[in-house]
């Protein structure tokens, strides 16, 4: 990971925590795919089983070793200040990057990432926007579909604007079924949701973390960052139970569903350290932090 200056940090940290405040909160360009509360299930689906069909048949095996992928999700996808600051550096993505110093999921798996592989995740998404991206996703016909996704709906500026758990697990199911009816071949791998306050145990001591911070980056977990009076660290608490909420339900959803896999938590688990996130904001994750997700999902993808 290359290393900035402070003078260069802190001359775009106002520009950046103003594109992350609106990534962050999930108000990038376009608008939201409608609400998955009102899309009907095809006859003989229960709305709340995306997995479920028709006629039941065999689930086939867990494949170690799909030929094509596609991830969906936000800008830890899109590998957002990766590279620099301000910006998308899918190269370095871990799902489907060509950097080889992350060495990413679709470069250890497929023989032509370049052809056989589609990041479609949007920096700033959050999970109401995951079935409009499954749609997506499905149309390319994928043998395997990475998730993550969940971070900017706890990554608000209040608590009290974190998404509800149901509206979370309702537009999560309505992605899976679209996924389910469009390309019924595909698999899916779904990882866990990063523990944000693991960020903050990382970047509060950091003088250039909390300059960046105190512009309004994930305001909900990261404002007023030193504090550690009962009302901040109720808040900061209330975040984790909200995320570890939303982790709960992509584990139970996704148990529910044939050849979904579950990544077990170790996302959330995963210990990030100062080098593993990026220097210019202290919240996503560096090449260094890109090439660890990409292990992750890899080990967990090809365990038979």
């Amino acid at each position: 990971m290359r290393t900035r200056g402070h003078t260069a940090r802190m001359a775009v940290a106002g520009a950046l925590a103003m594109a992350l405040g609106c990534s962050l909160a999930a108000c990038q360009g376009g608008s939201s795919p409608p609400s998955s509360s009102a899309s009907k299930a095809r006859p003989g689906t229960s709305p709340s089983s995306p997995g479920a069909s028709a006629a039941p048949s065999a689930s086939p095996a867990w494949d170690t070793d799909p030929d094509s992928l596609a991830a969906v999700g936000d800008s830890i996808t899109r590998a957002f200040d990766a590279c620099g600051p301000l910006t998308d550096c899918p190269k370095s993505s871990w799902a489907t990057g060509t950097d080889p110093t992350v060495a990413s999921l679709a470069s250890r798996l497929l023989d032509d990432p370049g052809r056989d592989s589609w990041n479609l995740a949007v920096s700033g998404a959050t999970m109401a926007d995951l079935p409009r991206q499954m749609a997506q996703a499905a149309d390319r016909d994928p043998e395997l579909v990475t998730v993550l996704v969940g971070a900017n709906d706890a990554c608000r500026p209040s608590v009290d604007a974190m998404t509800p758990v149901a509206g979370f697990r309702t537009d999560f199911e309505q992605a899976l079924r679209t996924l389910r009816e469009e390309a019924p071949g595909s698999q899916v791998y779904v990882a866990s949701i990063p523990d944000l306050q693991r960020l903050w145990q990382v970047g509060r001591d950091e003088p250039d973390a909390r300059r960046v911070w105190d512009y309004g980056i994930c305001r909900s977990m990261l404002d007023a960052p030193r504090d550690t009076g009962e009302a901040a660290t109720a808040r900061r608490a209330q975040v984790s139970e909200r995320v570890d909420a939303y982790n709960s339900v992509l584990r139970e959803v996704c148990t529910e569903v044939r050849r979904c896999r579950w990544d077990g938590g170790e996302v959330h688990d995963y210990r990030f350290t100062a080098n593993a996130l990026s220097r210019w904001d202290w919240f996503h994750p560096s090449r260094e932090g890109q090439s660890d997700l990409a292990e992750l999902a890899y080990e967990r993808i090809t365990d038979g």
